[in-house]
């Protein structure tokens, strides 16, 4: 499902850093403002991710994720999670067909998941039976249908969205699957001089045109590069005291984490933490990671790995409000 074929070079750090740009700068062509949102959504995909966006409707979640699979030359799909949809809506399902000889055979149908980029509107309005069946795709690439296993295009990248606003009839997604999100990327509303230039843009005659700046297997070879970026070892420790500093068992944990955190970030959220930290350098045009990378990725990469108690959501402590405190205590050296 992807488009076009491998260069015969290998790419160089700054082919990676313009081609990053130019892909932002065309998305930039259609979204207005919402910088951090669409570095960290082009981060989780160069990081070979996956995202949970977070924000009120009308935000143009759809609207990006859609223009990024143009602009990278990629299929996409889109699926409308609803309390009726069955995980056979998402990923396929093995019907009997006839051939012309009046033969019949199973045959599988694949689904929506079987695209480059999938937005997965609304996750948290399908039951919870549904909402895992993202979770071998997400992790593994594949989908398992009657005991055989499909493998899914590639690049793979799902984008979830949740309303945080309409609680009713929702199923929060366990915390397994929030783990397996790279990146959690809250969508701020826009400011009023941002919402004069969606209007124009929008309610004109003209429409925003996109080109395509990239193709999937070049995607690929952006990944790769992004991986081969060393990091110090002591830049790797403190990622490794970042995400330490979260659970509250530990004998260096901070106060706040000994007071209202009831389990911290998993190894997914130090991986995620090195990975961002990697493109984030590649895209200021250095070849190593330095500790401002990964303490601008620290809220993205850690805030849904860490889990509340009690005494946090009484008194209105978030975790973004967590994982800020932590970053400030932790030294970096």
């Amino acid at each position: 499902m992807t488009s076009g074929q491998p260069s015969q070079q290998p790419i160089t750090p700054e082919e990676f850093r313009q081609r990053a740009l130019a892909i932002e700068a065309e998305i930039s062509q259609v979204i207005v403002g919402q910088r951090d949102l669409i570095r960290q959504t082009v981060i989780t995909m160069l990081a070979g991710g996956n995202a949970l966006l977070e924000g009120v409707p009308g935000l143009a979640k759809t609207t990006l994720v859609r223009t990024l699979a143009e602009v990278i030359d990629c299929s996409f799909s889109r699926i409308q999670f609803t309390p009726d949809l069955m995980p056979a809506d998402i990923v396929g399902t093995t019907l009997i067909s006839e051939d012309e000889h009046g033969r019949k055979a199973f045959r599988f149908e694949p689904g929506p998941i079987f695209a480059n980029l999938v937005l997965a509107d609304e996750i948290n309005r399908a039951t919870p039976k549904t909402q895992s069946a993202l979770l071998e795709a997400m992790q593994e690439r594949t989908v398992t249908v009657s005991k055989t296993i499909h493998r899914l295009a590639s690049p793979f990248f799902v984008l979830a969205t949740q309303n945080p606003l309409e609680m009713e009839g929702t199923y929060p997604l366990p915390e397994a699957q929030l783990d397996r999100f790279f990146f959690k990327i809250h969508v701020p509303f826009p400011s009023t001089a941002e919402l004069i230039e969606i209007a124009q843009r929008t309610t004109g005659a003209r429409t925003p045109q996109t080109r395509k700046v990239t193709t999937g297997s070049m995607i690929h070879e952006l990944q790769n590069l992004a991986r081969s970026v060393p990091i110090a070892s002591h830049v790797l420790s403190y990622a490794a005291r970042l995400v330490t500093a979260t659970h509250p068992g530990e004998k260096d944990a901070p106060a706040i984490a000994r007071q209202y955190v009831r389990y911290g970030a998993s190894p997914r959220g130090m991986q995620a933490l090195i990975l961002a930290g990697k493109i984030m350098a590649l895209l200021d045009g250095r070849f190593n990671v330095s500790f401002a990378d990964l303490k601008q990725a620290a809220l993205p990469a850690l805030r849904h790995r860490v889990l509340l108690n009690f005494e946090a959501q009484a008194e209105g402590m978030t975790a973004d409000d967590v994982v800020r405190q932590i970053v400030e205590t932790i030294r970096a050296e």
